[in-house]
Protein backbone atom coordinates (compact mmCIF):
# COMPACT_ATOMS: atom_id res chain seq x y z
CA UNK A 1 0.00 0.00 0.00
CA UNK A 2 1.39 3.25 -0.52
CA UNK A 3 -0.42 6.58 0.50
CA UNK A 4 1.45 9.26 0.26
CA UNK A 5 0.89 12.92 2.31
CA UNK A 6 1.49 15.68 -0.33
CA UNK A 7 0.32 18.39 2.37
CA UNK A 8 -0.51 17.88 6.16
CA UNK A 9 -2.85 19.89 8.55
CA UNK A 10 -2.27 20.81 12.01
CA UNK A 11 -0.97 17.66 14.34
CA UNK A 12 -3.92 15.93 16.17
CA UNK A 13 -2.36 17.36 19.62
CA UNK A 14 -2.67 20.60 18.63
CA UNK A 15 -6.17 20.15 17.29
CA UNK A 16 -7.29 18.54 20.93
CA UNK A 17 -5.39 21.40 23.14
CA UNK A 18 -8.09 23.80 21.21
CA UNK A 19 -10.34 21.23 21.90
CA UNK A 20 -10.02 21.76 25.42
CA UNK A 21 -9.46 25.65 26.03
CA UNK A 22 -13.05 25.78 24.19
CA UNK A 23 -14.05 23.20 26.15
CA UNK A 24 -13.51 24.88 29.36
CA UNK A 25 -15.16 28.38 28.67
CA UNK A 26 -18.14 27.08 27.16
CA UNK A 27 -18.43 24.74 31.22
CA UNK A 28 -18.10 27.81 32.41
CA UNK A 29 -20.93 29.87 30.39
CA UNK A 30 -22.83 27.21 30.73
CA UNK A 31 -22.88 26.81 34.47
CA UNK A 32 -23.29 30.94 34.69
CA UNK A 33 -26.61 30.92 31.92
CA UNK A 34 -28.06 28.52 34.86
CA UNK A 35 -27.39 30.37 37.35
CA UNK A 36 -28.75 33.46 36.69
CA UNK A 37 -30.91 32.99 33.29
CA UNK A 38 -31.96 36.41 31.43
CA UNK A 39 -29.06 38.49 32.99
CA UNK A 40 -26.32 36.29 32.05
CA UNK A 41 -27.54 35.71 28.57
CA UNK A 42 -28.22 39.64 28.35
CA UNK A 43 -24.70 39.91 29.73
CA UNK A 44 -22.90 37.29 27.19
CA UNK A 45 -25.28 38.96 24.01
CA UNK A 46 -23.77 42.25 24.85
CA UNK A 47 -20.19 40.89 25.00
CA UNK A 48 -20.10 38.85 22.21
CA UNK A 49 -22.72 40.62 19.75
CA UNK A 50 -23.19 43.88 21.02
CA UNK A 51 -26.32 43.46 21.14
CA UNK A 52 -29.05 44.71 23.45
CA UNK A 53 -33.15 45.01 23.33
CA UNK A 54 -36.00 44.61 26.32
CA UNK A 55 -36.74 41.42 25.06
CA UNK A 56 -34.41 39.20 22.08
CA UNK A 57 -37.86 37.18 21.07
CA UNK A 58 -39.14 39.34 17.79
CA UNK A 59 -42.73 40.02 18.20
CA UNK A 60 -45.04 38.89 15.04
CA UNK A 61 -45.12 43.06 14.29
CA UNK A 62 -41.42 43.27 14.06
CA UNK A 63 -40.99 39.80 12.64
CA UNK A 64 -43.54 41.34 9.21
CA UNK A 65 -41.47 45.01 9.76
CA UNK A 66 -38.22 42.47 9.21
CA UNK A 67 -39.73 40.06 6.34
CA UNK A 68 -40.67 43.00 4.51
CA UNK A 69 -36.71 44.46 3.80
CA UNK A 70 -36.32 41.01 1.54
CA UNK A 71 -36.71 41.54 -2.26
CA UNK A 72 -39.25 39.92 -3.75
CA UNK A 73 -36.26 38.26 -6.07
CA UNK A 74 -34.53 37.08 -2.82
CA UNK A 75 -37.91 36.29 -1.64
CA UNK A 76 -38.82 33.64 -4.57
CA UNK A 77 -35.21 32.18 -4.02
CA UNK A 78 -35.81 31.28 -0.28
CA UNK A 79 -39.12 30.13 -0.97
CA UNK A 80 -37.93 27.86 -4.21
CA UNK A 81 -35.01 26.31 -1.62
CA UNK A 82 -37.46 25.90 0.94
CA UNK A 83 -39.40 24.08 -1.08
CA UNK A 84 -36.91 21.57 -2.35
CA UNK A 85 -36.43 20.56 1.88
CA UNK A 86 -39.55 20.41 2.67
CA UNK A 87 -40.31 17.83 -0.26
CA UNK A 88 -37.63 15.81 0.58
CA UNK A 89 -38.36 15.38 3.95
CA UNK A 90 -42.02 14.83 3.61
CA UNK A 91 -40.55 11.52 1.30
CA UNK A 92 -38.84 10.77 4.24
CA UNK A 93 -41.60 11.30 6.18
CA UNK A 94 -44.19 9.05 4.71
CA UNK A 95 -41.42 5.93 4.28
CA UNK A 96 -41.49 5.96 8.24
CA UNK A 97 -44.17 4.11 9.29
CA UNK A 98 -46.17 3.26 12.29
CA UNK A 99 -46.73 -0.48 12.21
CA UNK A 100 -48.83 -3.12 14.26
CA UNK A 101 -48.17 -6.84 13.99
CA UNK A 102 -49.70 -9.98 15.69
CA UNK A 103 -46.84 -11.80 16.25
CA UNK A 104 -48.15 -14.66 17.67
CA UNK A 105 -52.09 -15.60 17.87
CA UNK A 106 -53.63 -12.68 20.43
CA UNK A 107 -50.12 -11.07 20.94
CA UNK A 108 -50.03 -7.37 19.21
CA UNK A 109 -46.62 -5.28 19.19
CA UNK A 110 -46.40 -1.81 17.22
CA UNK A 111 -44.73 1.13 17.31
CA UNK A 112 -46.01 4.62 17.08
CA UNK A 113 -43.43 7.88 15.28
CA UNK A 114 -44.21 11.08 17.46
CA UNK A 115 -43.10 14.51 16.93
CA UNK A 116 -40.18 15.89 19.75
CA UNK A 117 -42.60 18.36 21.74
CA UNK A 118 -40.48 21.28 20.98
CA UNK A 119 -37.59 21.83 19.20
CA UNK A 120 -34.51 24.67 19.35
CA UNK A 121 -33.44 25.72 16.11
CA UNK A 122 -29.73 27.37 15.90
CA UNK A 123 -29.13 29.40 12.89
CA UNK A 124 -25.65 30.25 12.24
CA UNK A 125 -25.21 34.09 11.52
CA UNK A 126 -22.12 36.32 12.75
CA UNK A 127 -20.14 36.29 10.34
CA UNK A 128 -22.78 34.91 7.38
CA UNK A 129 -26.48 35.00 7.55
CA UNK A 130 -26.83 31.23 6.82
CA UNK A 131 -30.27 31.98 5.40
CA UNK A 132 -29.89 27.75 4.64
CA UNK A 133 -29.60 26.88 8.00
CA UNK A 134 -33.72 27.68 8.64
CA UNK A 135 -34.79 25.48 6.57
CA UNK A 136 -32.87 22.74 7.72
CA UNK A 137 -34.07 23.24 10.67
CA UNK A 138 -37.39 24.77 11.19
CA UNK A 139 -39.09 23.88 7.79
CA UNK A 140 -37.92 19.86 8.47
CA UNK A 141 -39.30 20.40 12.28
CA UNK A 142 -42.16 21.87 10.78
CA UNK A 143 -42.57 19.11 8.33
CA UNK A 144 -42.31 16.06 11.34
CA UNK A 145 -45.28 17.77 13.38
CA UNK A 146 -43.50 19.68 16.07
CA UNK A 147 -45.47 21.51 17.83
CA UNK A 148 -42.96 24.01 19.37
CA UNK A 149 -40.56 25.05 17.24
CA UNK A 150 -38.01 28.09 18.49
CA UNK A 151 -35.39 29.09 16.73
CA UNK A 152 -32.02 31.83 17.61
CA UNK A 153 -29.89 33.47 15.18
CA UNK A 154 -27.00 36.01 16.07
CA UNK A 155 -27.46 40.36 14.84
CA UNK A 156 -25.41 40.31 11.18
CA UNK A 157 -23.83 43.51 11.09
CA UNK A 158 -26.08 44.72 14.39
CA UNK A 159 -29.69 43.90 13.20
CA UNK A 160 -31.36 40.51 12.47
CA UNK A 161 -30.59 39.71 9.22
CA UNK A 162 -34.14 39.67 7.16
CA UNK A 163 -33.64 36.85 4.67
CA UNK A 164 -32.81 34.44 7.92
CA UNK A 165 -35.74 35.81 9.77
CA UNK A 166 -37.78 35.40 6.88
CA UNK A 167 -36.64 31.26 6.36
CA UNK A 168 -37.16 31.18 10.21
CA UNK A 169 -40.79 32.56 9.73
CA UNK A 170 -41.48 30.54 6.40
CA UNK A 171 -40.18 27.53 8.04
CA UNK A 172 -42.92 27.13 10.65
CA UNK A 173 -41.00 28.71 13.86
CA UNK A 174 -43.18 29.51 16.87
CA UNK A 175 -40.52 31.78 18.32
CA UNK A 176 -37.59 33.66 16.87
CA UNK A 177 -34.97 35.42 19.22
CA UNK A 178 -32.25 37.23 18.31
CA UNK A 179 -29.77 35.53 20.01
CA UNK A 180 -25.91 33.77 19.37
CA UNK A 181 -23.51 31.30 20.62
CA UNK A 182 -23.16 29.91 23.95
CA UNK A 183 -25.90 32.17 25.19
CA UNK A 184 -28.80 31.10 22.42
CA UNK A 185 -27.89 27.38 22.50
CA UNK A 186 -27.92 27.51 26.53
CA UNK A 187 -30.80 29.35 27.14
CA UNK A 188 -32.78 26.85 24.50
CA UNK A 189 -31.44 23.78 26.45
CA UNK A 190 -31.17 25.49 30.07
CA UNK A 191 -34.17 27.39 29.97
CA UNK A 192 -34.63 31.33 31.49
CA UNK A 193 -36.96 33.04 33.31
CA UNK A 194 -38.06 34.66 29.66
CA UNK A 195 -37.65 31.15 27.93
CA UNK A 196 -39.15 27.94 28.33
CA UNK A 197 -36.65 24.87 27.49
CA UNK A 198 -36.70 22.48 24.85
CA UNK A 199 -36.41 18.95 24.62
CA UNK A 200 -33.91 18.94 21.44
CA UNK A 201 -31.30 21.16 20.29
CA UNK A 202 -30.65 21.01 16.50
CA UNK A 203 -28.60 23.11 14.20
CA UNK A 204 -24.78 23.88 13.10
CA UNK A 205 -22.33 26.19 14.55
CA UNK A 206 -19.04 26.84 15.64
CA UNK A 207 -16.44 25.05 17.68
CA UNK A 208 -18.51 26.57 20.76
CA UNK A 209 -22.07 26.51 19.79
CA UNK A 210 -20.63 22.61 19.03
CA UNK A 211 -19.04 21.96 22.35
CA UNK A 212 -22.36 23.70 23.68
CA UNK A 213 -24.31 20.98 22.51
CA UNK A 214 -22.30 17.84 23.26
CA UNK A 215 -22.03 19.31 26.98
CA UNK A 216 -25.75 19.65 27.20
CA UNK A 217 -26.63 16.27 25.51
CA UNK A 218 -28.72 14.19 28.41
CA UNK A 219 -30.14 17.53 29.65
CA UNK A 220 -31.52 18.02 26.27
CA UNK A 221 -31.15 15.40 23.03
CA UNK A 222 -28.98 16.95 20.06
CA UNK A 223 -29.04 16.45 16.29
CA UNK A 224 -25.34 15.57 16.40
CA UNK A 225 -21.69 17.04 16.79
CA UNK A 226 -22.23 19.34 14.00
CA UNK A 227 -18.47 21.06 14.72
CA UNK A 228 -16.17 22.88 12.16
CA UNK A 229 -16.82 22.27 8.47
CA UNK A 230 -15.40 19.41 6.92
CA UNK A 231 -14.84 18.62 3.09
CA UNK A 232 -13.31 15.94 1.31
CA UNK A 233 -12.79 15.98 -3.06
CA UNK A 234 -12.08 12.05 -3.70
CA UNK A 235 -10.66 12.61 -7.61
CA UNK A 236 -9.22 10.95 -10.39
CA UNK A 237 -8.00 11.94 -13.86
CA UNK A 238 -11.35 12.48 -14.94
CA UNK A 239 -11.51 15.76 -13.75
CA UNK A 240 -8.89 19.02 -13.44
CA UNK A 241 -7.31 20.94 -10.67
CA UNK A 242 -9.57 24.08 -11.23
CA UNK A 243 -13.09 22.15 -10.00
CA UNK A 244 -10.96 20.64 -6.86
CA UNK A 245 -8.88 23.44 -5.68
CA UNK A 246 -12.65 25.26 -6.04
CA UNK A 247 -14.84 22.48 -4.20
CA UNK A 248 -11.84 22.41 -1.34
CA UNK A 249 -11.47 26.39 -1.17
CA UNK A 250 -15.49 26.92 -1.12
CA UNK A 251 -15.66 24.81 2.12
CA UNK A 252 -12.34 26.15 3.40
CA UNK A 253 -14.29 29.65 3.44
CA UNK A 254 -16.46 28.53 6.70
CA UNK A 255 -14.26 29.49 9.41
CA UNK A 256 -10.50 29.17 10.21
CA UNK A 257 -10.64 25.23 11.43
CA UNK A 258 -12.48 23.88 8.18
CA UNK A 259 -10.48 20.71 7.19
CA UNK A 260 -10.34 20.12 3.28
CA UNK A 261 -8.82 17.16 1.96
CA UNK A 262 -8.01 15.86 -1.87
CA UNK A 263 -8.14 12.24 -1.36
CA UNK A 264 -6.67 11.45 -5.50
CA UNK A 265 -4.74 8.32 -7.49
CA UNK A 266 -3.45 10.81 -9.30
CA UNK A 267 0.28 12.95 -8.30
CA UNK A 268 0.02 15.52 -11.24
CA UNK A 269 -3.70 16.12 -10.39
CA UNK A 270 -2.59 16.67 -6.36
CA UNK A 271 0.30 18.98 -7.50
CA UNK A 272 -1.76 20.81 -10.15
CA UNK A 273 -4.42 21.23 -7.47
CA UNK A 274 -2.35 22.55 -5.02
CA UNK A 275 -1.22 24.92 -7.55
CA UNK A 276 -4.42 26.40 -8.33
CA UNK A 277 -5.06 26.79 -4.52
CA UNK A 278 -2.04 28.96 -4.19
CA UNK A 279 -4.01 31.08 -7.54
CA UNK A 280 -7.60 31.00 -6.66
CA UNK A 281 -6.19 32.69 -2.55
CA UNK A 282 -5.26 35.06 -4.65
CA UNK A 283 -8.56 36.41 -5.66
CA UNK A 284 -10.72 34.95 -3.57
CA UNK A 285 -13.04 37.51 -1.46
CA UNK A 286 -12.93 35.04 1.57
CA UNK A 287 -9.37 33.95 1.08
CA UNK A 288 -8.27 35.75 4.66
CA UNK A 289 -10.90 32.80 6.22
CA UNK A 290 -9.97 30.48 3.57
CA UNK A 291 -6.06 30.95 3.37
CA UNK A 292 -5.55 30.08 7.38
CA UNK A 293 -8.49 27.14 7.51
CA UNK A 294 -5.99 25.84 4.43
CA UNK A 295 -2.72 25.92 5.47
CA UNK A 296 -3.66 24.61 8.87
CA UNK A 297 -6.32 21.85 8.25
CA UNK A 298 -5.91 21.48 4.49
CA UNK A 299 -4.42 17.68 3.50
CA UNK A 300 -3.15 16.42 -0.02
CA UNK A 301 -3.07 12.46 -0.17
CA UNK A 302 -2.23 10.57 -2.76
CA UNK A 303 -2.84 6.85 -3.35
CA UNK A 304 -2.19 4.39 -5.52
CA UNK A 305 -5.47 2.49 -6.03
CA UNK A 306 -9.30 3.01 -5.58
CA UNK A 307 -9.09 0.34 -2.91
CA UNK A 308 -6.69 2.79 -1.21
CA UNK A 309 -8.59 5.69 -1.43
CA UNK A 310 -11.50 3.84 -0.22
CA UNK A 311 -9.85 2.91 2.79
CA UNK A 312 -8.54 6.35 3.45
CA UNK A 313 -12.40 7.98 2.72
CA UNK A 314 -13.67 5.96 5.00
CA UNK A 315 -11.22 6.27 8.23
CA UNK A 316 -11.63 10.02 8.04
CA UNK A 317 -15.40 9.59 7.62
CA UNK A 318 -15.69 13.34 6.44
CA UNK A 319 -18.73 15.74 6.29
CA UNK A 320 -19.11 16.60 2.76
CA UNK A 321 -17.35 14.29 0.38
CA UNK A 322 -17.14 14.91 -3.20
CA UNK A 323 -16.49 11.97 -5.47
CA UNK A 324 -15.47 12.99 -9.44
CA UNK A 325 -13.89 9.82 -10.69
CA UNK A 326 -14.42 7.19 -13.44
CA UNK A 327 -16.56 5.04 -10.76
CA UNK A 328 -18.76 7.19 -8.60
CA UNK A 329 -21.25 4.44 -8.35
CA UNK A 330 -18.33 2.15 -7.09
CA UNK A 331 -17.76 4.96 -4.20
CA UNK A 332 -21.46 5.33 -3.76
CA UNK A 333 -22.32 1.50 -2.84
CA UNK A 334 -19.26 1.35 -0.90
CA UNK A 335 -18.59 4.00 1.12
CA UNK A 336 -19.89 3.39 4.74
CA UNK A 337 -18.70 6.40 6.69
CA UNK A 338 -18.68 9.92 5.62
CA UNK A 339 -21.59 12.77 6.28
CA UNK A 340 -23.28 13.30 2.44
CA UNK A 341 -21.99 11.93 -0.98
CA UNK A 342 -22.11 14.69 -3.59
CA UNK A 343 -21.60 12.36 -7.29
CA UNK A 344 -19.93 13.57 -10.09
CA UNK A 345 -18.58 16.96 -11.59
CA UNK A 346 -21.98 18.36 -12.49
CA UNK A 347 -22.98 18.59 -8.41
CA UNK A 348 -21.14 19.95 -5.45
CA UNK A 349 -21.85 20.28 -1.53
CA UNK A 350 -23.18 23.64 -2.25
CA UNK A 351 -26.21 22.02 -3.88
CA UNK A 352 -26.83 20.38 -0.37
CA UNK A 353 -25.77 23.40 1.62
CA UNK A 354 -28.32 25.89 -0.25
CA UNK A 355 -31.05 24.31 -2.06
CA UNK A 356 -30.94 20.99 -3.71
CA UNK A 357 -33.24 19.43 -0.58
CA UNK A 358 -30.69 17.17 1.54
CA UNK A 359 -30.07 18.28 4.61
CA UNK A 360 -27.05 20.07 5.50
CA UNK A 361 -26.24 19.50 9.17
CA UNK A 362 -23.99 16.62 9.06
CA UNK A 363 -21.60 14.50 11.08
CA UNK A 364 -18.41 15.87 11.82
CA UNK A 365 -15.14 14.72 13.46
CA UNK A 366 -15.13 10.95 12.96
CA UNK A 367 -19.23 11.02 13.95
CA UNK A 368 -20.15 9.58 10.69
CA UNK A 369 -18.97 6.19 11.89
CA UNK A 370 -22.14 6.19 13.59
CA UNK A 371 -24.59 8.70 12.77
CA UNK A 372 -26.28 10.27 9.48
CA UNK A 373 -27.08 13.97 9.21
CA UNK A 374 -29.90 15.44 10.62
CA UNK A 375 -33.47 14.64 8.62
CA UNK A 376 -37.12 14.60 9.31
CA UNK A 377 -36.89 11.50 11.65
CA UNK A 378 -34.45 12.93 13.77
CA UNK A 379 -38.02 15.09 15.57
CA UNK A 380 -39.60 12.17 15.44
CA UNK A 381 -39.45 9.32 18.44
CA UNK A 382 -40.13 6.02 17.67
CA UNK A 383 -42.11 4.25 20.81
CA UNK A 384 -43.21 0.63 20.81
CA UNK A 385 -46.41 -0.83 22.45
CA UNK A 386 -47.80 -3.95 23.29
CA UNK A 387 -50.77 -5.65 24.12
CA UNK A 388 -52.21 -9.38 24.61
CA UNK A 389 -55.61 -10.03 23.75
CA UNK A 390 -56.46 -13.40 24.69
CA UNK A 391 -56.27 -15.92 28.05
CA UNK A 392 -54.53 -18.41 26.49
CA UNK A 393 -51.76 -15.74 24.64
CA UNK A 394 -51.21 -14.00 28.24
CA UNK A 395 -51.05 -17.47 29.80
CA UNK A 396 -48.57 -18.93 27.32
CA UNK A 397 -46.10 -15.71 27.08
CA UNK A 398 -46.57 -15.34 31.05
CA UNK A 399 -45.31 -18.81 31.47
CA UNK A 400 -42.00 -17.96 29.23
CA UNK A 401 -41.83 -15.08 30.93
CA UNK A 402 -41.75 -16.45 34.36
CA UNK A 403 -39.24 -18.64 33.96
CA UNK A 404 -36.58 -16.23 32.00
CA UNK A 405 -37.19 -13.81 34.83
CA UNK A 406 -36.14 -16.48 37.57
CA UNK A 407 -33.38 -17.52 35.25
CA UNK A 408 -32.03 -13.96 35.87
CA UNK A 409 -32.94 -14.15 39.98
CA UNK A 410 -35.89 -11.20 39.20
CA UNK A 411 -38.61 -12.67 41.23
CA UNK A 412 -40.45 -9.99 41.51
CA UNK A 413 -40.64 -9.55 37.67
CA UNK A 414 -41.72 -13.37 37.95
CA UNK A 415 -44.48 -12.37 39.90
CA UNK A 416 -45.46 -10.37 37.66
CA UNK A 417 -46.37 -13.11 34.93
CA UNK A 418 -46.88 -15.78 37.12
CA UNK A 419 -50.06 -13.35 38.64
CA UNK A 420 -51.49 -13.43 34.95
CA UNK A 421 -50.41 -17.05 34.54
CA UNK A 422 -52.22 -17.93 37.72
CA UNK A 423 -55.29 -15.79 36.80
CA UNK A 424 -56.08 -16.30 32.88
CA UNK A 425 -54.78 -19.29 32.95
CA UNK A 426 -55.48 -20.87 36.16
CA UNK A 427 -52.41 -22.80 36.75
CA UNK A 428 -51.08 -23.04 40.22
CA UNK A 429 -47.63 -21.27 40.66
CA UNK A 430 -46.43 -21.09 43.96
CA UNK A 431 -45.19 -17.56 45.16
CA UNK A 432 -41.14 -16.89 44.12
CA UNK A 433 -40.94 -19.52 41.38
CA UNK A 434 -40.83 -19.80 38.01
CA UNK A 435 -43.84 -21.36 35.86
CA UNK A 436 -43.57 -24.88 35.21
CA UNK A 437 -43.15 -26.01 31.30
CA UNK A 438 -45.95 -27.72 29.42
CA UNK A 439 -43.67 -30.11 27.27
CA UNK A 440 -46.58 -31.12 25.41
CA UNK A 441 -47.48 -27.67 24.51
CA UNK A 442 -43.47 -27.16 23.44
Amino acid sequence: MAIEYLKRGKPEADRAEDDAKTAAIVAATLKDIEQRGDTAVRELANKFDNFDRESYRLSDDEIQAIIAKVSPEDMADIKFAQEQVRNFAQAQRDSMLDIEVETLPGVILGHKNIPVQSVGCYVPGGKFPMVASAHMSVATASVAGVPRIIACTPPFNGEPNPAVIAAMHLGGAHEIYVLGGIQAVGAMAIGTESIDPVHLLVGPGNAFVAEAKRQLFGRVGIDLFAGPTETMVIADETVDAELCATDLLGQAEHGYNSPAVLLTNSRKLAEDTLSEIDRLLTILPTASTASVSWEDYGEVIVCDTYDEMLEVANDIASEHVQVMTDRDDWFLENMTCYGALFLGPRTNVSNGDKVIGTNHTLPTKKAGRYTGGLWVGKFLKTHSYQKVLTDEAATMIGEYGSRLCMLEGFVGHAEQCNVRVRRYGGVNVPYGTGAPRRMAAE
